[in-house]
């Protein structure tokens, strides 16, 4: 009757053994990075109705495949495009975004990449001022 609950306590700690072995296992799997040249693109005056456009340059410095899942701008008035497979180890990559410039004034525009790199979403800005046309 003794022997039942040493072996008890043995196997509850073989489980705990295993377990944190597989869980330092999933811990110590390689995950993607990514690293922005630059996340802000400052236009300045531009005329309204001239659409601009800017190229966000980014790299993979880590050891697996970077894979953007998406990117969203965050109004109509601007369009994005953006690779659509894996960008691999050690490359660079470009999402490239356009602003059509109809409305005037002052303008922010925020463009939401969603990848799976462990520093999670980013957002990448665009700014500036559209001047009037001349009537």
């Amino acid at each position: 009757m003794k022997i039942a609950p040493i072996l008890l306590i043995a196997f509850v700690l073989q489980l705990c053994c295993i377990s944190g072995l597989l869980h330092a296992q999933d811990a110590a799997k390689p995950a993607a990075s990514i690293a922005w040249k630059s996340t802000t693109m400052d236009f300045g005056k531009i005329d309204q109705g001239k659409p601009v456009s800017a190229e966000f340059e980014f790299n993979n410095p880590s050891m697996v495949p970077l894979i953007i899942s998406s990117v969203r701008p965050t109004c109509g008035c601007t369009i994005a495009d953006y690779p659509k497979e894996p960008i691999q180890p050690g490359k660079t990559g470009k999402i490239a975004v356009t602003y059509n410039a109809a409305a005037s004034g002052f303008f922010q525009k925020s463009i939401v990449v969603t990848t799976n790199a462990t520093e999670g979403n980013t957002s990448l800005v665009i700014k500036g001022e559209v001047i009037a046309k001349k009537q």
